[in-house]
């Protein structure tokens, strides 16, 4: 093997803790092969990108994600027996109990209808007060809402949007975040392995068909039943992700506070639209930097060879701002997405490949769904964007988010334009 296809010697750990979401991306551009190789906590990595790349990584014959994930993510993220640790056979059979639950018009539908109802009654109380957060309020409106649908009584929604916020904020990192993380997700673990077990003991009464029922009553490749811990860790992986939705409601203040022109058109009556700024959100604004897996047998990867056991990462970051894929990628405008949908393999962050068979998000639909209903919203919502707070978005701190979580003062709901004012 030339010296061009060996791992580098100094590991690149500290750089990509530096460098956060820019990392990969900049190493990219400073090569002409079609992969960079890099060590990573002192293992051979190499990172691919683009839709090629996506179905190369999503292909099990090729990359191994379950066994990949290392266990810092497993107990803050995912939790531990989750479904992303799976592969084969027993993946597909617990995949398709959240592809059962989160995809179809009816179940998108109804998330978005629990979500929104309680979004409305939260902006009445928004309006009496001096300032609000908007990643916070947000995360409380989702975390009630996807509760209420799910079928989960809450007793303290604030309490536990804190939590699954937590989960999400922490995982990427070594410092205090990360042990926070921790902490919420043995609450929350906790919490929820007690309520799968009242569901079976006929303490607690299941909404028929909720995700309650269904998760307390799934059973495995292997014909058993999940235990408490495991179904509690896969109720989260219903709730976590919808309450992770806060990430981008608050990019969507950001958004229409630097685009304000944006405000009008999203304030009509126009579902293309929203659901077109929906995905430019997630395009645009840094959410998951990369996934990764390892290569199950040797590879090769256009003619570079990948040897059994080497990690593979697949680029998300740097694929949503890829030049060869998008006009002007650094730019904000969802007019981008108003032509024609965004490819499978193209748009990817929350992964990429088929749900049904993949590890692509299950929740997708319902992450953009919400995004389409709340932005609106917002958009028709008066407000002050005071000027003392930090509307920075540090690439180096992953997850990257707002700073100051996007503060609105004085929050008062649009009057509506009259309909002969309003843009053809």
């Amino acid at each position: 093997m030339n010296d061009s296809r060996r791992p580098p010697i100094t590991d690149s750990s500290l750089a990509l803790l530096a460098k956060g979401y820019a990392w990969l991306p900049d190493r990219r551009r400073r090569t002409t092969a079609p992969l960079v190789r890099a060590r990573l906590m002192g293992q051979h990595a190499v990172a691919l990108c683009g839709p090629q790349a996506v179905r190369f990584f999503y292909d099990e014959r090729h990359v191994e994600r379950g066994s990949a994930l290392p266990g810092p993510v497993l107990s803050t993220l995912f939790g531990h027996g989750a479904v992303h640790t799976l592969d084969g056979p027993a993946h597909r059979v617990r995949k398709e109990m959240f592809l059962s639950l989160l995809t179809g018009p009816e179940a998108v539908a109804g998330v978005v209808d629990s979500v929104t109802a309680v979004w409305d009654e939260a902006v009445r109380s928004w309006t009496g007060r001096p300032s609000v957060v908007l990643f916070d309020e947000a995360s409380r409106v989702l975390t009630e809402g996807v509760c209420r649908w799910a079928g989960i009584p809450l007793d303290d929604a604030e309490a536990v949007a804190r939590d699954l916020v937590a989960m999400v904020d922490g995982f990427a990192t070594a410092g205090p975040r990360h042990w926070r993380a921790r902490r919420a997700r043995a609450r929350s673990e906790a919490w929820l392995g007690r309520l799968v077990e009242d569901v079976r003991e006929g303490a607690v009464a299941a909404p028929a068909g909720s995700v309650l029922e269904t998760v307390a009553g799934h059973r495995d490749a292997d014909g058993l039943l999940l235990d408490p811990h495991t179904a509690a860790v896969e109720l989260l992986n219903v709730i976590r992700p919808t309450a992770a939705v806060c990430w981008f409601v608050a990019y969507a203040g950001h958004a229409l506070h630097h685009r304000p022109e944006l405000r009008d058109r999203l304030g009509e009556d126009d579902p293309a639209y929203a659901v077109a700024f929906a995905h430019e959100l997630r395009r645009f604004y840094p959410f998951a930097p990369f996934v990764g897996g390892r290569a199950v047998t040797d590879l090769t990867w256009q003619g570079e060879p990948i040897p059994a056991g080497t990690m593979v990462l697949l680029d998300l970051y740097g694929q949503n701002h890829d030049p060869a894929l998008w006009e002007e990628p650094y730019a904000f405008d969802p007019r981008r997405f108003l032509a024609r949908p965004p490819e499978r393999d193209e748009l990817v962050p929350q992964g990429g490949a088929d749900r049904a068979a993949g590890h692509r998000c299950p929740g997708e639909d319902v992450t953009v769904a919400l995004l389409s209903a709340l932005v609106p919203r917002l958009a028709r919502l008066e407000y002050e964007v005071p000027a003392s707070q930090d509307l920075r978005i540090p690439l180096n701190r992953m997850p990257a988010r707002v700073r100051s979580g996007f503060v609105m003062a004085s929050v008062r709901v649009r009057a509506a334009a009259p309909a002969a004012a309003r843009t053809p």
